[in-house]
């Protein structure tokens, strides 16, 4: 036999002695290798499975659910409080100053320089009050006969108490005030208000129609028309006699928004004269106390 012979054949009997080595291997290895990989997989949160299951989130979705519903925590809560209230505070108290200074925005200028000589000359009164009551202290400190000196001026003390309460007649300069009320639409809050702008301004001896006005008098409407004060029925036309500076009683009832505007809204006419006498005689009985006592020695 040739040598080519011997090597076909080798060749052959190598071929049919290989086997494949799929063939070789047991079926069941995949099997086997599956199962082991499944005991080694650690275990997956069900938090992270179920994001895992849901369907994808946009960010503003993310942040929505993060956001709501949301965590309060009682300190957050108490800060919150605080923080609400401090913020109405502040609102109010702009909403009040924004009132006051809206009466006087529309004011002309000859008005809001009325207004500002009105306050110094109120500035002013109680300045000279104060300096009247300080040489009071000092002449009683100085006067050689102090117990003379004090009757004179209890003397004069209560002569000018007597004047404030009504009891005694008073006379000076000031102001007449008239206020005609055809349409009879002129109530007693209104006439109020013309005595308390009166007072601030410095009235001393007021009189209406006859009647006193003191400091505990107080205005009614009556039925079928008309006011009363202190009880006593009064009719138009209703008429203020007034003591005090009248450079100052007339201008404080004609400030813009004032008295005579209110009462001219109401179709009443209204009148302020200047006089250099005013008196007033309407004299109220003087109370006696039925509790009070003087506290002094």
């Amino acid at each position: 036999m040739s040598d080519n012979g011997k090597n076909d054949a080798g060749d052959k009997h190598r071929e049919a002695g290989r086997k494949p080595l799929r063939e070789e291997l047991p079926q069941e290895v995949p099997a086997t290798h599956a199962e082991a990989s499944s005991e080694q997989v650690p275990d997956v949160p069900a938090a992270v499975a179920d994001e895992a299951t849901e369907p994808s989130l946009t960010g503003r979705q993310r942040l929505a659910k993060g956001l709501w519903p949301p965590r309060v925590t009682r300190a957050q809560l108490i800060v919150a409080l605080l923080l609400f209230g401090l913020g109405f505070g502040l609102a109010v108290q702009v909403a009040s100053t924004s009132d006051n200074d809206g009466a006087l925005r529309g004011a002309r200028q000859e008005d809001l320089v009325r207004i500002l000589d009105e306050l110094d000359d109120r500035t002013q009164r109680l300045e000279d009050e104060k300096r009247g009551l300080e040489d009071q202290r000092t002449e009683l400190e100085n006067s050689s006969d102090q117990a003379e000196e004090a009757r004179r001026q209890t003397v004069e003390k209560e002569r000018q108490l007597g004047i404030l309460a009504g009891t005694v007649a008073a006379q000076g300069p000031g102001i007449t005030l008239t206020v005609e009320d055809t349409k009879g639409k002129v109530e007693a809050d209104m006439l109020l208000d013309a005595i308390q702008e009166l007072r601030a301004a410095g009235a001393e001896a007021i009189q209406v129609n006859g009647v006193r006005v003191v400091a505990g008098t107080y205005l009614a409407d009556e039925d079928g028309g008309g006011v009363s004060v202190d009880g006593n029925k009064i009719d138009a036309p209703y008429r203020f006699k007034v003591i005090g500076k009248p450079q100052d009683l007339e201008p404080a009832l004609n400030i813009p928004g004032g008295v005579v505007q209110t009462l001219e809204k109401e179709q009443a006419t209204v009148t302020v004269e200047r006089a250099a006498k005013i008196v007033v005689d309407a004299l109220r009985a003087a109370k006696q106390p039925d509790y009070a006592r003087s506290s002094s020695q």
